[in-house]
């Protein structure tokens, strides 16, 4: 049975964040992720994942100016000291909150850089960060994101990142796989999923259109995460899809596909 983790970037919005560990433990959540916890001491989350027994699943790395519309460094030639400043940041955190995976959002390559120096870009820093964050005994992962949502991503296939994560060559570099970017980029969901079960370390999820909660959409999930559970896959799956009414009310999907 799928492990979930509630993405707290997205759910319980309705509660301030320190306040939405309570209400995803409330909830019957075990585990929890969200894009970022810089804006808060490291201390501070851990007494909360400590008080409702939660298990910190993932976090990125830091992104960039994010009100600004930056979502992500690591293909800017330009910022390499800021990628690895953010890397020495991320692991100040992971290892306070107990985390032992970080997700790397790439991020939209800027106009003036080619593909080939945006490609080379990413790769090195993919190499050091997986080496800063291996010697730690932290799993690194990057993500595919559709261009829809977000144009000129740079990595928007898994094609793609499968690449680049063969090009980095390290153990410790893994594929996160997010059903709604994938389902806008690529389809062929499940055939996906089976071909490169080996390197997906972390699967994310939202229906489509609309990012919304699984159900609301053109997504077959009840066959989609009984497929997950028989092709072996035993880590976390995040809940990142936007409820279209209040969070509580959006979670009946996971009691009528029997995950509870």
């Amino acid at each position: 049975m799928p492990k979930l983790a509630a993405n707290l970037s997205m759910l319980f919005t309705e509660y301030k964040f320190i306040d939405r560990f309570e209400a995803a433990s409330r909830s019957g959540f075990q585990g929890v992720e969200y894009l970022f916890p810089y804006d808060f001491e490291p201390k501070e989350i851990a007494d909360k994942l400590n008080e409702y027994s939660l298990t910190q699943v993932l976090f990125n790395l830091p992104a960039g100016d994010w009100d600004k519309g930056e979502r992500g460094i690591a293909c800017h030639p330009e910022r390499i000291e800021e990628f690895r400043e953010g890397v020495s940041q991320a692991i100040r955190y992971a290892k306070v909150l107990n985390c032992n995976q970080l997700n790397c959002l790439v991020g939209i390559k800027p106009e003036n850089v080619t593909e080939e120096d945006a490609f080379k870009t990413t790769v090195n820093n993919l190499k050091y960060a997986s080496e800063k964050l291996g010697a730690e005994g932290i799993q690194l992962i990057v993500e595919a994101i559709n261009t829809q949502d977000m144009p000129n991503f740079f990595i928007n296939s898994t094609q793609k990142a499968i690449r680049i994560i063969s090009e980095v060559g390290k153990d410790n570099l893994q594929y996160q796989y997010d059903i709604y970017h994938m389902q806008i980029m690529e389809g062929n969901l499940a055939r996906t999923l089976t071909d490169h079960k080996a390197v997906i370390k972390h699967i994310q999820l939202a229906d489509n259109p609309g990012r919304n909660e699984p159900g609301t959409g053109e997504i077959n999930y009840p066959f989609l995460l009984k497929h997950i559970d028989e092709i072996g896959y035993e880590g976390w799956i995040g809940c990142e899809y936007v409820p279209k009414t209040t969070t509580e009310e959006s979670l009946s999907w996971i009691k009528e596909y029997n995950l509870v």
